[in-house]
């Protein structure tokens, strides 16, 4: 079995925080999201379904910022983006500006497989969540007392934030990814997110853009990305990784880190990086202290790590 599969729950000071969860929580829930997209890969499911599948369990899980769990944007509402990508072919899917719908990824993979456009947004990606019949939920499904309290600290503090940036202890961690690669050696790469708290203006950061915040290619890897978008975006990130692996021949361990060290020489930025590269190997690499992470490389035993 040549499958591999990684997944992260966002990037930030993970040191002396007090979190509303415990690690062991994050372990419990990263190890377990890992083991149901092994089963997936093992029975011949292909990288683009579970990529889609394991982002939208991680949407469904309240530590996160994505789905559910998504932060709160100056105007009190929940705004979400996200997008995959399908490195056989590069056709990609995305979305920004979401509201009500409960796995933005899902819907992300409805404009992938639709295949007029890329990128959908605010009230036309929720006319095209009409269209494919994609149930919305509730703004009181989204809306936590926890985020409602996070948004208060953000506004009084005069700032935008990230989730799991450290206004007081008390903030858990944020944007979602998955990459994999399929027993047919294939890649696909999801990111998802509530986005910043406190945004304003219908600020879209780096998610749902291709090549910032993802980018698969089955020539050189599937990376997602987490952090401050706006240094992604500027940085095109997730292609500057993969283009690392396609002129410069680097594995997976040397593209991310030399993406990572291109991203605080150029802008100073903060966040992290996940890829799989087309052999298969697995790799991080942050400039924050922290990056939830879990990872199974070919085959192999699920890993889980915080820092």
């Amino acid at each position: 079995m040549s499958y591999s599969l990684m997944i992260h729950g966002g990037a930030g000071a993970l040191e002396d925080l007090k979190y509303e969860a415990s690690e062991a929580a994050f372990r419990q829930s990263i190890i377990a999201i890992l083991e149901q997209g092994r089963e997936r890969l093992e029975r011949g499911d292909s990288a683009l379904d579970v990529v889609e599948y394991c982002a939208s369990l991680l949407e469904d899980d309240r530590l996160y910022n994505a789905g559910c769990g998504s932060v709160l944007n100056a105007e009190g509402k929940v705004e979400m983006d996200a997008a995959l990508m399908d490195g056989r072919n590069l056709q990609a899917g995305a979305v920004a500006c979401l509201r009500n719908i409960k796995n933005p990824i899902s819907l992300a993979r409805r404009v992938l497989a639709h295949g007029e456009h890329v990128l959908l947004m605010g009230d036309g990606a929720l006319e095209f969540a009409k269209f494919c019949q994609i149930e919305t939920y509730p703004d009181d499904y989204f809306i936590t007392e926890a985020r409602i309290k996070q948004l208060a600290e953000a506004q009084v503090a005069g700032r935008m934030t990230l989730d799991h940036e450290r206004i007081k202890p008390s903030q858990k961690l944020g944007t979602i990814g998955a990459v994999a690669r399929d027993i047919h050696c294939n890649l696909a790469a999801a990111t998802s997110t509530g986005g910043l708290v406190n945004k304003r203006w219908g600020r879209v950061g780096d998610t749902p853009i291709v090549g910032a915040g993802v980018f698969a290619d089955n020539e050189t890897c599937a990376v997602s990305a987490t952090g401050y978008g706006e240094q992604f975006l500027r940085t095109v990130l997730s292609k500057t990784i993969s283009d690392f692996v396609q002129f410069r021949g680097m594995d997976a361990a040397a593209a991310t880190q030399a993406g990572i060290d291109y991203l605080v020489a150029k802008v100073n930025g903060e966040g992290g990086v996940i890829a799989i590269d087309h052999t298969g190997r697995c790799a991080a690499a942050q400039s924050t202290s922290g990056l939830i992470r879990g990872w199974i490389e070919l085959g192999g035993e699920a890993h889980c790590k915080l820092g």
